[in-house]
């Protein structure tokens, strides 16, 4: 008797349930939107037992999170899942559960074609292996993102329509108002410290006299307590947040939306004379600041920052009747942290001068012989300044910046193909030529003179082959034998230092400010065209 034939094992395919809702409403009832989503996968997974379908127990739920994003807690974790390979089938009720955005979905299919993973929808029938079925996806895609479109443009225009009537529609309660049933009602107590605010504005007449005026009251912002428990506020004022609440419009009883103004329906917690008074005050001192600004001495107020971003602040001291100008890190004045930059403003200003009349040479006759003309050469090439702890960073306009490139060793923009409107000049704060700077130098210079000659040749080639590249890249030369013949030289010669144009910027930096010892350039060149 022959043997019967035995029947293949089926291979079991574990199933994820993925449910997800986009609002809070209704979340806490004991049988929501999630469990119903749920409920008819499961059914749906057991419908197909006999395909070897077996339902992992984990929950996938996403509760309170839009379609428009992956950025998703569980939907996160169950492709964390998909990559370790511990799930086979991933099913949800819909289609729109999963993304509401193509690009999103474009990419989850890929990762699930790279995993072998599987795609069901349970009230929707394709299959994600086929043509069909990804065109069928594609095309229920396209509506749930337009979908989703839609609703947004209608919430916005809701939120439109209800500022358009001064009606509060939500987010961050100014100070005076609490929220009550979704209206705002006044706080008698705080009411009373923003109206003492816009008094005292204008009997000390700054606002940075403001911050230290309410900071010896004791005054401090409002405290709130969060949903995590935690509790915001209750800290002094600083300026900008003195600066905003004194420009709110909210406080007379107006709505803000999108640069018009509406009447709005809560009350007004301060008088209307006193606080157009105010804005007046506020408009006098920004123009004063302004002309304050042209005529200073600090040439560069406006246009200085600190490594870290912040603004350097002109400032002086007075030592035996002589004064001394500084720049100073704004933060330093407000928090007084010792440990900010600050340096010397004639010295810095010396270099930009220098550096910008570098730039120029050849272009025009410049002329700094007053500081009104200082000052116009500043506005018109010097974009921005950025000191660093080992070097000073310049962004000039182009009109400067080719003629800088060739003629300033030390200039070197990052990238040797970049050709932008504004772009940066390194200067190492070791230099010691004409716009060394005395009292501040930290690195050591080169040590032999022959050193400073290689140095400067070294740094006056980079700078040529970063130009010669920068060209090339932009379509200004058509090829290295019309660059030699520019240039005068043999193609040879160009080839030769042509590498040197992608020298790392940081060994640039390190040669520059004599860290490390410069070698004959014709060495160099070779190491980088053969490294």
């Amino acid at each position: 008797m022959k043997p019967s034939a035995e029947k293949p094992v089926r291979k079991l395919l574990r199933c994820a349930v993925y449910t997800r809702k986009s609002t809070e409403y209704n979340l806490d009832l004991e049988f929501n939107s999630l469990d119903a989503q749920r409920e008819a996968c499961e059914a749906y997974i057991k419908s197909q037992a006999h395909e070897g379908w077996r339902l992992i127990p984990d929950h996938y739920d996403d509760g309170a999170f839009s379609g428009a994003s992956l950025d998703r807690p569980a939907l996160q974790v169950l492709l964390a899942e998909v990559k370790l390979g511990k799930i086979d089938v991933i099913v949800v009720y819909k289609v729109d559960r999963l993304t509401r955005s193509l690009a999103d979905f474009a990419k989850l299919v890929e990762l699930f074609d790279q995993h072998t993973v599987s795609f069901v929808s349970v009230t929707q029938s394709f299959n994600t292996t086929s043509s069909m079925g990804r065109l069928t996806l594609n095309v229920l895609l396209s509506f749930a993102q337009f979908e989703r479109e839609v609703i947004g443009e209608r919430v916005r225009d809701k939120i439109a329509a209800s500022k358009a009537k001064g009606i509060w529609v939500g987010g961050p309660v100014p100070i005076g108002y609490a929220s009550i049933n979704k209206k705002l009602v006044v706080v008698l107590e705080d009411a009373e410290t923003v109206r003492l605010i816009f008094q005292r504005y204008l009997e000390v007449g700054s606002i940075r006299d403001l911050a230290e005026d309410l900071d010896r009251r004791k005054i401090r912002t409002r405290r709130q307590a969060l949903s995590n428990g935690k509790i915001r506020g209750g800290i002094r004022f600083g300026v900008g947040s003195l600066a905003q609440l004194l420009r709110n419009r909210f406080f007379i009883g107006e709505i803000a939306y999108r640069g018009a103004q509406y009447v709005g329906e809560h009350e007004a917690i301060v008088d209307r004379s006193l606080f157009e008074a105010v804005q007046a005050k506020l408009l006098a001192s920004a123009t004063a600041r302004r002309m304050k600004l042209k005529t200073s001495t600090s040439i560069l107020a406006g246009r200085i920052f600190d490594e870290h971003g912040n603004r350097m602040t002109p400032t002086h001291t007075n030592k035996q009747g002589a004064r001394y100008r500084y720049y100073v890190s704004h933060s330093s004045l407000q928090q007084e942290d010792r440990s900010a930059m600050r340096i010397s403003a004639p010295e810095v200003e010396a270099m930009a001068l220098q550096a910008i009349q570098n730039a120029l040479a050849g272009q025009e006759s410049v002329d700094t012989g007053t500081p009104r003309n200082e000052r116009s050469l500043v506005e018109q090439h010097l974009e921005k300044i950025v000191v660093r702890r080992q070097a000073i960073e310049f962004s000039v306009n182009d009109a400067a910046q080719s003629a800088h490139e060739y003629s300033n060793p030390r200039s070197a923009p990052d990238d040797p193909a970049s050709a932008g409107a504004v772009q940066s000049i390194v200067v190492p704060r070791t230099i010691t030529a004409t716009i060394a700077m005395k009292g501040i130098l930290h690195s050591p210079a080169p040590k032999h003179a022959a050193d400073l000659g290689n140095r400067d040749a070294l740094l006056t080639a980079i700078a040529k082959a970063r130009r010669w590249i920068s060209d090339l890249a932009a379509g200004r030369v058509a090829s290295i034998a019309e660059i030699a013949n520019r240039e005068g030289k043999v193609e040879r010669h160009i080839r030769l230092l042509a590498p040197l144009a992608f020298v790392s910027p940081q060994l640039i930096a390190n040669i520059a400010s004599g860290d490390v010892p410069p070698p004959r350039i014709t060495d160099f060149a070779k190491r980088v065209a053969y490294s």
